[in-house]
């Protein structure tokens, strides 16, 4: 089978914020494609509700307050020199955003700035009360549109990696096999430079904020490409989420408990007090587990969220959004107290990169919450995701155009890639019932096993269960189903791998068979590879 050549400057792999901003970057330098799967598009920095924290006076005791912040919540597994990079170069982005268009609150001439967990300051800027994260999205989107150096795809689900070998024998990333979901045809996109900004992996977990979308590819793709993946066994669960049976997991900021949301238990006391003395602006984690332990106490699914004693005209400017989609489930978050419960929110760890979004494959990039640059350390500080897209998703497209004349293969090389890569191996997909029931099973038992505690019997039962599905790993590159599956299965193992090798409690990464931090100073960063997972993980050939 003959499958079509596309050739392009850069790609791009994902349209969240980091893509969309690495894209305006590097379309200064060449000609740029932006590959999104699904037809209507996705991701996780759309549904962003809370805001994006900056110090945007600049004043250096801000930006310093706001350094330190991130490095407290990161619990000492972040990259100093990481953290400097966001905190210093993020409102610089925030306004250049503005002047781009964007619209954020204001409270007469002056910015409305809000407070979440574990910030010590108030500096967490929002859009249209709790739609930050669409707003950023919508004007970046309007400053392509706008670019005739940028194509976007819709409908375009990428594969695998393509590599090739320099004429020295080094490892060099050059493209991607895509499915086009319209036609059901193989593609092949080259390019000088490919950009991961795929976002996180989500939905291996049975509850999740996540869009369905955030099914952790970019993680399969570059692991299976021999590149290195840090930190997995660092993934946030939020402490409230909308916890009913006819209702999805859908998040309920941290804003609101910013804004003086009570957490209750279910005889309607507040209890967070107990466990640590900024109760509702603990760190998430801390509140995370608090909330585990009471619900897990009184055997009910939930605690509650309590708005009710705030004014109510308050909270339906202040939170829109919330408010319209609690009421299609017939909550009146303005009356009615909201049963919540923790869900999987966001992956900290990722594919290696260094603060230019740099991997160990040359050619490959990544960025965002698929990336792990060591900013968010063992536990992400609140509102950090969204400027962290824009900071380093602004690094990248600043030196993809100067990093490619450093690794341009020769025609020779470029032919040998082209032949290696003409053909897709077909394989028999199985019916789509037997990957649906993969990924169903899969969810419940990372959610039991690998969740918000974990311990040795937990992690091995985890291996044991993630075994009997290696036969999903085969996956037909005509199927997004199969490929969504495998790759699904891939970010599980290193999760497991991760949280095995980390025999300590630390941040989000909790163990019950080590309650206590291991004197290990600093904290150690783990580092997976394909070839490291090989004795848990056997992989049939």
């Amino acid at each position: 089978m003959k499958i079509p050549e596309i050739k392009t400057d850069f790609l791009v792999i994902g349209g969240g914020i980091a893509g969309l901003r690495a894209a305006i970057g590097a379309s200064r330098d060449g000609e740029v494609l932006i590959l999104n799967k699904g037809l209507t598009h996705e991701s996780s920095s759309a549904i962003a509700q809370g805001g994006v924290a900056a110090a945007l006076g600049k004043e250096v005791e801000e930006i310093q307050s706001h350094f330190q912040d991130t490095l407290d919540a990161g619990r000492g597994l972040c990259r100093k020199k990481a953290v400097q990079v966001l905190v210093e170069e993020g409102p610089q982005l925030i306004h250049e955003l503005i002047d781009w268009g964007a619209e954020f609150d204001k409270v007469g001439e002056r910015f409305a700035l809000a407070r979440e967990g574990a910030h010590r300051k108030d500096r967490i800027l929002r859009a249209k009360g709790d739609s930050t994260g669409n707003e950023i999205v919508r004007t970046l989107k309007k400053t392509i549109a706008s670019n005739p150096a940028v194509t976007v795809l819709n409908g375009h689900f990428s594969c695998d990696l393509i590599t090739m070998k320099s004429r020295d024998g080094e490892t060099l990333c050059r493209g991607v096999l895509a499915l086009d979901e319209r036609t059901g045809e193989l593609k092949h996109f080259f390019a000088d430079a490919v950009i991961l900004a795929t976002g996180g992996s989500g939905q291996v977990y049975r509850r999740t904020t996540n869009p369905p979308v955030s099914t952790g590819d970019g993680l399969a793709m570059a692991l299976l490409a021999g590149a290195e993946l840090e930190d997995m066994a660092f993934f946030q669960f939020h402490p409230t989420a909308l916890s009913l049976a006819a209702a999805p997991s859908f998040l309920l900021s941290e804003a609101m408990r910013g804004e003086g949301g009570r957490i209750l238990d279910a005889e309607g006391k507040p209890f967070l007090d107990r466990y640590h003395p900024d109760a509702e602006l603990a760190p998430r984690d801390l509140v995370t587990r608090a909330i585990r332990k009471e619900i897990k106490g009184s055997r009910r699914h939930h605690v509650f969220l309590d708005m009710t004693h705030l004014n109510a005209e308050f909270l339906r400017q202040r939170f829109p959004k919330i408010y319209a989609t609690c009421l299609q489930y017939g909550i009146d978050i303005t009356s009615d107290r909201i049963p919540v419960a923790p869900s999987a929110h966001y992956m900290m760890g990722g594919v290696k990169s260094d603060l230019f979004g740099r991997t160990n494959i040359p050619g490959l990039y990544a960025v965002g919450e698929v990336a792990a640059t060591g900013v968010h350390g063992a536990n992400r500080l609140a509102s950090n995701s969204l400027l962290e897209s824009l900071v380093f998703g602004a690094r990248v497209g600043d030196v993809v155009g100067p990093d490619r004349s450093k690794s341009q293969p020769s025609f020779a090389d470029w032919s040998e890639t082209r032949s290696m890569s003409r053909t897709a191996k077909t394989i028999q997909s199985k019916a789509p019932e037997a990957y649906l029931l993969v990924q169903k099973k899969l969810r419940e038992m990372m959610w039991r096993r690998v969740g918000i505690i974990r311990c040795e019997d937990s992690l091995q039962k985890a291996i044991k269960r993630w075994r009997q599905w290696r036969g999903f790993l085969k996956a037909s590159p005509n199927s997004r189903l199969a490929l969504e599956t495998r790759n699904m299965l891939w970010a599980a193992a290193t999760m497991i791998e991760s949280a095995l090798r980390r025999r300590e409690s630390i941040g989000a990464h909790f163990r019950e068979d080590f309650p206590d931090r291991a004197e290990v100073q600093p904290p150690e960063h783990i580092t997976i590879t394909r070839a490291s997972l090989n004795q848990h993980f056997p992989i049939e050939h």
